[in-house]
């Protein structure tokens, strides 16, 4: 499978780019969906839609088989369990560079730029979007977690906090039987309470490991209100290199 990201580009005047990271074991394709929904729709013309492939790396708890993966994952029964931070840092220089290159090469400004994901791909991307050194539009995660929890306020003085104010959603089923429903609602308290994010969470009852309509529902309203909100001024100033 070609690593190459897979692209919904904009219908009308490219304006806005939303980048969407795939759970583990997935690909880029399994979202093209998401978009093609909005396009039916006629919501979101003005966005292109990137939707990058994970490199296929072996995953220690399932017996070391090679799979499309962000990072390894050696368990998943403690939040606070060690994590590959190689693995997280080299995804999070993956996604970053996808950032730049929209600033740099397509002239979208960082604060029209949503990055977001889907369990592995959720935890990379709230990762990066505390720690990026660029001001985003918002920043989303879909039944994942936390990564790097403890190395986390480090990652963000680094980054001289420029998305304090950008919004976050994160999404969490209270049936999930994969990444534990108390781990999205830890993710979301620790993002907001203790690292002074604003926050948006979600409960979806019953649902498991998975997306629901309810929940792409709240998320096409939540990036409407974030490509809608006047941008503060610091986006151009915050679009050079990050330094990752």
């Amino acid at each position: 499978m070609s690593l190459r990201p897979l692209i919904v580009n904009a219908l009308s005047k490219h304006t806005a780019t939303v980048i969407m990271l795939h759970g583990l074991g997935d690909s880029g394709a399994g979202w093209v969906s998401l978009a093609e929904n909005w396009r039916r729709r006629n919501k979101f013309d003005e966005v292109k839609f990137i939707f990058p492939n994970a490199p296929s790396i072996p995953i220690t708890i399932n017996g070391g088989f090679v799979m499309p993966g962000w990072y390894d994952i050696t368990s998943f029964s403690d939040l606070n369990a060690v994590h590959d931070e190689t693995g997280i840092m080299k995804s999070r220089t993956l996604l970053t560079s996808l950032v730049e290159s929209e600033i740099s090469e397509h002239k979208i400004p960082s604060e029209r730029i949503i990055i977001g994901g889907f369990s592995q791909g959720g935890a990379i991307s709230l990762f990066t979007g505390l720690t990026i050194k660029q001001k985003l539009a918002g920043i989303f995660g879909l039944s994942c977690y936390l990564v790097l929890h403890d190395r986390v306020p480090e990652y963000v003085k680094e980054a001289n906090k420029v998305n304090q104010a950008t919004p976050f959603f994160i999404a969490h089923g209270d049936a999930d039987q994969v990444c534990q429903y108390e781990w999205g609602v830890e993710t979301a308290r620790v993002i907001e309470k203790d690292l002074g994010h604003k926050v948006e969470f979600k409960t979806y009852p019953g649902l498991p490991h998975s997306a629901a309509m309810e929940e792409i529902d709240d998320l096409e309203k939540w990036i409407t209100k974030c490509l809608d909100a006047k941008p503060t001024g610091q986006g151009e100033a915050s679009a050079g290199p990050s330094g990752t």
